[in-house]
């Protein structure tokens, strides 16, 4: 996720207002959407719609995840008169989303589906591929790591598990330095990524252990500023696979796919080595990614099973001595972060798992209202509107 998105909610999109979906052909080519990477993974609008909803499966490797053979019950429950505030009087769900080139708009509490739309032809059916909503998904699976004693503690170090990067700058980081994007690295997202992309995922060779290794240029000490990047989720990737001697999706349609009700396949992207690029990648279902929302919301509980702690969930809903640089405000303005999760407000009751192009999955702690978003673009001020309508839907 661009972490700029933030800053960018009151930039209008030029034309997007109150436009009729027809409006939006630059999504398509005469209504149908084409994949593929002649577009790059995310430059060219004609391929996003496609490739972010199965069409990157068809042109990159990744890995699978079996649902659950007991899925988690989901109940179709919709509300039909919700309306949220703007400055135009009260609008409907139906109205943002023929403003904004939504995918998908899912909102869910305690297993009822309150409201469940698609648009640009896409089906519940679909895996909505994720940028960086799948560095979540990696910090859930870091919790459990740490619930089964497979990490001994969140404030050891990444060498005391991977001794090959003994040495390194990644290798001498903590966990929890690494999970607060605060490792004290000189790089860059927006910079860097056009080098870490191709080396660590996408060329014939791509190798995300070579490219930890080798990024050893240092900007300050580790557990000072918080800097968003990928080679901090990477890190912990490859901590993840030493510690259970599997693939990250392996691990994770054991511990946490399967246990908390999943009803459809998950995939993961990776890089040549067949390891899975967890900075991004993960894609599910819009049911699926709420049934992960509702995870986080019911601390950790699906159904009767404690899929991970609420230790873990305290933990990243809490900010300690060693987080400071993370806090709501700190990180920076309106926003916080802990642990691979976004929060919106400072008390930790309400985080989100972000993702470029307007990617989201909104956990409301106190309702146990969930939202997932898919979509296409991150311009304009979808952001305000978004956070309105889900203020409203916590009030269902």
């Amino acid at each position: 996720m661009d972490k700029r998105q933030f800053l960018r909610a009151g930039v209008a999109w030029a034309g997007a207002a109150h436009l009729p979906a027809t409006a939006f052909d630059r999504w398509s080519t005469r209504g149908t959407y084409p994949i593929g990477l002649d577009g790059g993974l995310n430059r060219d609008p004609l391929y996003r719609v496609g490739n972010y909803s199965g069409g990157f499966e068809k042109v990159l490797p990744w890995r699978a995840m079996a649902p659950s053979p007991v899925p988690l019950a989901l109940r179709d429950s919709p509300v039909s008169d919700l309306r949220y505030p703007s400055a135009f009087g009260l609008r409907t769900p139906d109205d943002y989303l023929d403003k904004w080139p939504v995918t998908g708009l899912l909102v869910c509490r305690d297993g009822e589906i309150l409201l469940e739309r698609y648009r640009f032809a896409r089906t519940a059916s679909m895996r909505m591929t994720s940028w960086s909503m799948a560095k979540s998904v990696s910090s859930l699976l870091l919790g459990i790591c740490l619930d089964r004693g497979l990490i001994a503690s969140y404030d050891d170090e990444a060498q005391k598990y991977l001794p090959e990067l003994a040495g390194t700058l990644h290798g001498g980081v903590t966990l929890r330095n690494l999970s607060n994007m605060s490792s004290g690295a000189a790089i860059s997202h927006d910079r860097d990524n056009s080098t870490i992309y191709p080396r660590a995922f996408l060329d014939s060779g791509s190798d995300i252990a070579s490219v930890v290794a080798g990024w050893n240029r240092r900007a300050q000490e580790q557990g000072r500023r918080f800097n968003y990047n990928e080679l901090c989720p990477l890190t912990l990737g490859m901590v993840m696979r030493r510690v259970t001697g599997r693939s990250l999706s392996e691990f994770a349609e054991e511990v946490l796919w399967q246990p908390l009700g999943a009803q459809d396949m998950a995939t993961w992207t990776t890089d040549s080595q067949r390891n899975e690029f967890n900075c991004v990648g993960f894609a599910a279902t819009l049911r699926d990614w709420a049934r992960l929302g509702t995870l986080v919301a019911n601390r950790g509980r699906a159904g009767g099973t404690q899929v991970v702690s609420e230790t873990w969930v305290n933990e990243f809903t809490r900010w300690g001595p060693l987080d400071a640089q993370v806090r709501h405000g700190v990180a920076m303005g309106g926003a916080g972060y802990k642990a691979l999760m976004w929060h919106i407000k400072p008390d930790g009751s309400r985080l989100s798992f972000n993702g470029f192009h307007a990617q989201r999955v909104i956990v409301d702690m106190p309702t146990r209202t969930v939202l997932v978003q898919t979509a296409v673009d991150h311009l304009g001020g979808w952001q305000g509107e978004l956070l309105t309508l889900f203020e409203a839907c916590t009030r269902i």
